[in-house]
């Protein structure tokens, strides 16, 4: 598996804006265009989160940034401005160890 992902450090008066923009919009819209298995966000302190995107293979990520990361960077651009500071980065999966199922008993 293929690991996009993208940190980013939001002001405090932006928070709320981005956190519903991703959720309600942007990250399902990515998500639509079929280059990704899933996706998650995750926040470690208020304003800094990481997107993770996971996508099957290198082939797969390489056609999104491609044909479809442009439009999407603008729509953020247009929605969340200049102040949000953005960074990408490609990881490959070396091995995945599935979680342990716990009894719900």
């Amino acid at each position: 598996m293929i690991i996009y992902e993208v940190t980013t450090d939001v002001p405090p008066s932006a928070i709320a804006a981005y956190e519903a923009y991703m959720r309600d919009t942007h990250i399902p819209d990515v998500l639509k265009t079929g280059c990704f298995v899933s996706a998650t966000i995750a926040r470690s302190i208020p304003g800094r989160y990481r997107i993770r995107y996971v996508a099957t293979d290198m082939d797969v990520l390489d056609r999104y940034l491609g044909e479809h990361s442009k439009q999407f960077r603008d729509d953020f651009a247009d929605n969340l401005g200049a102040d949000v500071q953005v960074a990408r980065e490609v990881w490959s999966e070396l091995q995945h160890w599935p979680g342990v199922s716990r009894s719900t008993a």
